[in-house]
């Protein structure tokens, strides 16, 4: 396993960037704030952000609870990561929580002024000071359930009779997705999504073509998207194999190009065809 350290003082924008540091280094893990995370998910641990002070945020940050510990410890084992990135304030916070983790040697440091500018930085320091804004490298709707009492800025989508966003109350802080937190918000049609899922569709043995694709949010939203297709299938194929197969690809697409988390995939076979 190799440990890859971002380092940088606090407010810099470590966590704003910390998907991009991942994705470079084709890192399996992060590990935040005390949070264990693995494909844009929560694998354990408890957020450093939610505690009343700073003393005891840096605790939880650098694993002093055994407890706290010891699941973050089980998860890393289970998932048996080639490469996992850890973010901390000094490459000694770093030591400190592999220690606590019985982690390799760091591999390889990784400084915030490497990777943004002197600008970007000043920008990140401002929304931290002024604004109380803290950035959690997770889609909204993962963040959502871990914490509540929280504003969090959505990741919007457009469905049909969509009731408008509240506007922000003063005073209250923000935990927002990175990549929107400094350019607006983003908004996702369904068209889009219905797009992705017929792309699929075409790289899908099996699959002849696909037909009418419906979207259906539900009211808990932050429970996920449900995604239902028609399909048509051709003749002679292992109907549940393809089917299964192209349920999991398409959870795995829109997730990974929408950060939305896809909660059922419904395929529903319609027609069949012989070529």
């Amino acid at each position: 396993m190799e440990v890859y350290a971002l380092v940088g003082p606090s407010g810099t924008g470590k966590s704003h960037r910390a998907l991009l540091v991942a994705h470079d280094y084709n890192v399996d893990m992060i590990i935040d704030d005390g949070l264990l995370i693995k494909d844009s998910k929560i694998l354990a641990g408890t957020s450093a952000k939610k505690e009343p002070s700073k003393i005891m945020a840096v605790r939880r940050a650098i694993f002093m609870d055994p407890q706290h510990a010891k699941e973050v410890k089980e998860a890393i084992r289970q998932a048996k990561p080639g490469k996992i990135l850890i973010l901390g304030t000094s490459e000694n916070m770093i030591e400190k929580i592999i220690e606590a983790l019985h982690l390799p040697a760091i591999h390889r440091v990784i400084r915030i002024e490497e990777i943004a500018s002197k600008a970007e930085i000043e920008k990140a320091k401002e929304l931290r000071t002024k604004e109380g804004k803290h950035v959690i490298p997770l889609p909204t709707i993962e963040v959502k359930p871990h914490f509540s009492g929280y504003l969090v800025d959505p990741l919007e989508i457009f469905f049909k009779k969509q009731p408008k966003t509240p506007h922000r109350k003063l005073g209250e802080k923000s935990i927002v997705r990175p990549a929107f937190s400094y350019f607006g918000k983003l908004f996702i049609s369904d068209a889009t999504i219905a797009e992705i899922v017929t792309q699929v569709g075409k790289n899908t043995p099996g699959i002849s073509t696909t037909g009418q694709i419906t979207l259906k949010d539900t009211n808990n939203r932050e429970a996920g998207l449900t995604i239902i297709v028609d399909v048509t299938i051709k003749y002679g194929v292992a109907i549940w194999d393809v089917t299964v197969h192209m349920q999991h690809a398409v959870k795995e697409m829109v997730e990974y190009m929408t950060g939305l988390n896809v909660k059922a995939v419904n395929v529903e076979i319609k027609r069949l065809s012989v070529e």
